[in-house]
């Protein structure tokens, strides 16, 4: 009978140790700086997949506007035509090719009768248009034979039903452009552009296009204000484009060119989107780039946001996930002049060949780029080889240039392993890191920097994202089981700010019709858009980011599980405040004492900011944007010290003044 009372004392004496483990206060060293929070801790990845720029971004509801694609007039319908009918038929177009360099392609309409031909185009999944907006219509028209006197463009529903028309009166001869607007009288969300004509002849039509006038900065032809505006609440403190996968291109040939990107829209020359038809969950052969959205418009948008533009090249090198096309050593020059180009483009004076054409598209001040990156998620020998190639160029001519290095697509294995040591002999100064793992993956790494070197190269957290069910599978969800875990791993980002200089989640934004990869940051359709849970967790970081680490312990060591919390802490040396987040990734409630050392005395009333739900699997919608969403209360302090109560699965951010 001895031996199981001692048994049970020695089980008394266990869980008394854990109860005052778990009652230990946790201990904010406010006067002990431990690393400066780079500007550009939080920040945004930026690439053209799921629909993100044309159909999405870029305002433009035109889809192939200019018969640019592969199959000319894909997008385009003529719903009464049969060119090859027996019968006699109203009209019919054909696509037809200048002798222009750049969109070369144009549309040619013969009308033959008054029978009613018209053309019609989709937009992306539909057009977006809301009641009594603006929406500004141009195009080009060269009308040659017949009397064709008026041009009808309509806002058709789908059930057929205008809502809403404009029309132009085309002069004879010579290409002209035309503009004119339409103000709906009815509200879609998949309407389409419906074109008909008066009277009988020929008429060559190109780059027709409709933009709402009411854009971000309301700027013509510009972005889409809903979804800059999400952005710019974010705080972001760099934008990385164009991508991504797309910097490569499944062949060298499809790579993306940032020199095609820029100048007049009409001279830009488009290509497909490498995602149409990469995955077999979601084949989009419609997907293509106008580039309407090009180098120039991603600068300004950086400036914009008030965010570091960080622009990411070829190194010679196609995904290596399809073809990994090479350019051999010695012809990588073009790629070289590349990158020393564009830093040109953003930085050089306007009498310098890029510097002027930047000051040509309204920007004569410089964008005073400062990173540059080198490849996407290349990795092996080819990579390192090339990337040695790009450094020595690129600091030979603008020594004060940051550039980033990437350790390839996974967070560990040979690749990363052999991608790390290389990259650390060579000094590189920063090198990009992506994971996109299971939700337990990311809480399981919350200390994976607590161990990095802090005299060697600095990480830039490049692509993350918890995947619920597993890479690439189409039934990832943006659920709160994954932004939570994202929440616990980033306070070891942030936390080791000494090493981690730069971090965004990955990809961007989707549209709900148009998407090939899940989940995504921002989701939205033709009319609306909501951030998801994630969306917020950034949000939330990124806006309480503060200006140096601070410590935050528990029984004296970093907080990285411990009763399934994780926390960071920080001075804002700008408000005068202390910010301590803490996520909470159990299923109870935690009772929590914060002591302040170095502190004499608190402001009497600290806030708090809480994400926080019940439910693992919820998730924001269209219908719901902030369901999930921060909610603030107030808490009393007692001289150096705050008692929280840490609701269940939650990501609390404290704010509080020193005195």
């Amino acid at each position: 009978m001895i031996k199981p009372i001692i048994t049970s004392l020695a089980g008394l004496v266990f869980f008394a140790g854990v109860r005052a483990q778990q009652s230990a206060p946790l201990v904010v060293s406010a006067d002990d700086i431990v690393a400066e929070i780079q500007p550009t801790m939080y920040g945004i990845f930026f690439e053209d997949i799921n629909f993100a720029a044309d159909g999405g971004l870029y305002a433009e509801l035109v889809k192939n506007r200019s018969f640019e694609f592969t199959f000319p007039l894909m997008g385009w319908s003529q719903p009464n035509s049969d060119r090859h009918s027996l019968n006699e038929n109203s009209g019919f177009a054909s696509v037809l090719r200048s002798n222009r360099e750049h969109n070369p392609h144009f549309c040619r309409v013969e009308v033959k009768n008054d029978k009613g031909y018209s053309l019609i185009n989709e937009g992306f999944r539909g057009m977006g248009i809301k009641e009594g907006e603006t929406y500004n219509l141009s195009l080009m028209a060269a009308k040659h034979e017949g009397n064709i006197s008026r041009v009808h463009f309509r806002f058709v529903d789908e059930s057929g039903k205008v809502l809403g028309e404009t029309s132009i009166q085309p002069g004879d001869g010579e290409w002209k452009k035309y503009k004119t607007a339409i103000i709906p009288t009815g509200t879609a969300a998949k309407a389409q552009l419906k074109i008909t004509f008066e009277g009988k002849g020929t008429i060559d039509l190109d780059m027709i296009s409709v933009f709402p006038e009411e854009t971000w900065k309301n700027r013509p032809n510009g972005l889409r204000k809903d979804l800059v505006q999400l952005l710019y609440d974010m705080d972001p403190g760099f934008l990385r484009f164009p991508g991504g996968c797309i910097v490569e291109g499944r062949t060298l040939n499809e790579r993306y060119q940032w020199k095609k990107t820029v100048g007049p829209i009409e001279d830009r020359e488009g290509m497909v989107n490498r995602w149409n038809m990469e995955f077999e969950h979601r084949l989009t052969p419609d997907y293509y780039q106008s580039f309407g959205l090009g180098f120039f418009e991603y600068f300004q948008l950086a400036e914009d946001l008030g965010a570091e533009p960080l622009p990411i090249l070829s190194c010679g090198i196609a995904c290596q996930f399809n073809t990994g096309e090479l350019a051999p050593m010695d012809e990588l020059d073009p790629y070289i002049q590349d990158a020393l180009d564009l830093i040109e483009f953003a930085n050089g004076p306007v009498n310098s060949s890029w510097g002027k054409i930047r000051k040509d598209m309204g920007h004569p001040e410089p964008f005073n780029m400062k990173y540059i990156g080198v490849g996407n998620e290349q990795w092996g020998p080819e990579y390192i080889k090339r990337y040695k190639v790009f450094e020595k160029a690129i600091k030979e001519k603008y020594p004060d240039m940051i550039i980033v290095s990437g350790s390839g697509p996974f967070p560990d294995g040979e690749y990363f392993e052999y991608g790390m040591k290389e990259l650390k002999k060579l000094n590189a100064e920063i090198i990009d890191e992506h994971y996109y793992r299971s939700p337990e993956w990311f809480r399981e790494n919350a200390d994976r920097y607590d161990s990095y070197d802090r005299n060697g190269p600095k990480i830039f957290a490049g692509e993350y994202a918890a995947q619920s069910v597993a890479i690439a599978s189409p039934e990832n969800r943006n659920n709160w089981e994954c932004a939570l875990s994202e929440a616990a791993f980033i306070t070891g980002l942030e936390r080791n700010a000494e090493v981690v200089h730069l971090t965004s989640y990955a990809p961007l934004m989707a549209h709900k019709d148009g998407w090939q990869w899940t989940p995504d940051l921002i989701w939205f359709d033709n009319l609306g858009s909501y951030g998801t849970p994630n969306y917020y967790v950034q949000k939330l970081f990124s806006r309480n980011k503060g200006t140096h680490v601070v410590p935050v312990r528990l029984n004296g060591k970093a907080i990285t599980g411990q009763g399934e919390l994780y926390a960071t802490a920080s001075l804002d040396k700008n408000t005068n405040e202390i910010i301590v987040k803490i996520v909470n990734t159990s299923g109870k409630e935690k009772q929590e004492k914060i002591t302040f050392r170095g502190v004499s005395r608190l402001a009497d009333t600290a806030k708090i900011t809480v994400l926080q739900t019940g439910d693992l699997a919820a998730e924001n919608s269209l219908d719901h944007p902030v369901s999930i969403s921060p909610k603030e209360k107030s808490v009393k302090a007692k001289k150096d010290r705050l008692d929280v109560a840490l609701q269940p699965y939650s990501v609390n951010v404290i704010r509080v003044k020193k005195r």
